[in-house]
C-alpha cells in the first residue's frame, strides 16, 4: 500500500519537477548571458568607432531607435531587412554633420536601387569620419638656419572610411503573411 502511495505522489508530482528543471535551465543561461556579456561591455573599443554616430536626421532624432522604422536609404545602416519597402523609385540619403566646434566632420552617404522584380534592393553607403586641415609644423624650424619659416607649415587630412553594401528582400512564407529578410556587408579604410 506505502509503494502504491509513494508511486501516486511521485507521478503527481512529475509536471512540477519538470518545470523546475526547465526554471533552473533558463535562469542559468540568463546568469551566463549576463555574466558573459559584462566583460565585453567593460572595456571599449575604439577602432571604427565612428560607425557607431548613426545616420539620418530622423533616426538622430530618435536616439538611435531606427532599427524597425528605417524604409529608406539609411536602412542600409540602420537594418537592410528594410531596404525592400523601397520598391519602384530609387531613394538616396546625405548627411554632414561637424564633431567638436566643426574639426572632426562626419559625413553620410547611401543609395537604394530596387531591382525589377520590386522584391530585392541593393543599398550602398559611404560613411567618413575625419579631420582636415592638421597643421604639419615638423619643417617649422629650418635646419640650416635654426630661425622659424613659417611658409614650411603645410596642411594634411586624416580620416576613416566606412563603405557598407546592402540587401533587402521581401519573402513569401506560407502561413506568414511576409516576411523581410536583409544581410549587409562592411568594408574600412583608415587613412
Amino acid at each position: 500500500m506505502s509503494e502504491y502511495l509513494f508511486m501516486e505522489l511521485f507521478y503527481s508530482y512529475q509536471p512540477l519537477i519538470n518545470r523546475m528543471k526547465r526554471l533552473k535551465i533558463i535562469l542559468l543561461f540568463t546568469v551566463f548571458c549576463g555574466i558573459s556579456t559584462l566583460g565585453i561591455s567593460q572595456f571599449r573599443t575604439y577602432s571604427n568607432e565612428f560607425m557607431n554616430i548613426g545616420a539620418g536626421a530622423r533616426g538622430l532624432g530618435m536616439g538611435g531607435a531606427q532599427v524597425s522604422s528605417a524604409m529608406d536609404a539609411t536602412a542600409g545602416y540602420w537594418n537592410p531587412a528594410g531596404l525592400s519597402y523601397i520598391r519602384d523609385v530609387p531613394s538616396i540619403s546625405a548627411m554632414h554633420a561637424s564633431y567638436f566646434s566643426g574639426i572632426g566632420k562626419y559625413d553620410f552617404l547611401a543609395a537604394a536601387i530596387p531591382l525589377n522584380d520590386d522584391k530585392r534592393t541593393i543599398g550602398i553607403t559611404a560613411i567618413r569620419f575625419g579631420v582636415d586641415d592638421i597643421p604639419n609644423t615638423l619643417f617649422l624650424v629650418d635646419p640650416q638656419t635654426g630661425q622659424l619659416n613659417y611658409n614650411n607649415i603645410s596642411a594634411f587630412s586624416s580620416a576613416d572610411y566606412g563603405f557598407l553594401l546592402s540587401y533587402g528582400q521581401m519573402l513569401k512564407i506560407p502561413r506568414i503573411c511576409r516576411s523581410l529578410w536583409g544581410a549587409m556587408s562592411k568594408f574600412f579604410i583608415g587613412m
